[in-house]
């Protein structure tokens, strides 16, 4: 007799998008279209043009794949921000879907959970040097000794992976990274904070996701069920090189 499986439902569930930043021209063109004025005016701000072409492809992804969730046109997807700039989509009489999203030079990340809050961060390898100050500068004494008491080569990666985790639980809650410096967070497994923490928040699960290369990524959302996480990578679909075509999104 096999053992029964275990139903994840959709609204337990957290889509964890991997997003390569760095794209081909005419996909970071056509992505540029879907973007709102005020995605646009930031564009083209930037004074490196790679960083506008990265900033382009992450937001027009973001959009393309949560406006997908919701069933309407990327276009049509319009952004309410919170007082530390957390995006919601403004739906009609549908507030369920949430997501947080980060980038860090050619890599972006986006979380998407209905009924849940949720945070997600991906940031490139520390030196170990400026790992070793930053800890011992901003972390608790006990995140201070897990990153201190790793090997020369793990310090980095310590540091790195609470850091994210770090910036993952703040974005939660749409608050500030100076209120989430002092977290306890050492340990290389997931972790649920209890109702009393610094954010003056209730639980919170948090939980380290793998992505490519010389980067670390972390996810968090609201309460204490467990982190059902669906690692997903985004290719560019035909239709990005088809101006004719409807957008659509693809992956693996």
């Amino acid at each position: 007799m096999s053992p029964p499986t275990t139903h994840v439902d959709r609204g337990d569930r957290i889509d964890f998008w991997v997003i390569p930043a760095d794209q081909p021209a005419p996909v970071v063109a056509r992505l540029r279209l879907l973007l709102d004025r005020t995605e646009l005016d930031r564009a083209a701000a930037a004074t490196d043009p790679v960083r506008a072409d990265r900033f382009s492809t992450v937001h027009g992804v973001v959009r393309l794949l949560t406006a997908e969730r919701l069933g309407i046109a990327p276009a049509d997807l319009v952004w309410s921000y919170g007082p530390h700039g957390k995006p919601e989509p403004v739906t009609a009489g549908d507030d369920r879907l949430q997501l947080s999203y980060s980038a860090s030079g050619p890599l972006a990340v986006l979380a998407l959970a209905e009924g849940r809050r949720v945070g997600a961060d991906v940031e490139e390898l520390r030196d170990e040097r400026v790992a070793t100050r930053l800890a011992g500068r901003f972390f608790p004494r006990s995140d201070q000794r897990f990153v201190r008491d790793g090997t020369p080569s793990a310090v980095s990666d310590r540091f790195t992976r609470l850091w994210c985790r770090r910036e993952a639980v703040v974005k939660v809650y749409g608050g500030r990274l100076a209120q989430g410096l002092g977290l306890p967070l050492a340990g290389t497994g997931p972790l649920l904070l209890p109702t009393a923490t610094p954010l003056d928040q209730g639980p919170c699960r948090v939980q380290d996701v793998p992505v490519p290369g010389a980067f670390r990524a972390a996810v968090a959302a609201e309460g204490a069920a467990d982190l059902a996480v669906r690692h997903r990578l985004w290719t560019a679909p035909a239709s990005l090189l088809e101006p004719h075509q409807p957008l659509q999104h693809s992956s693996t």
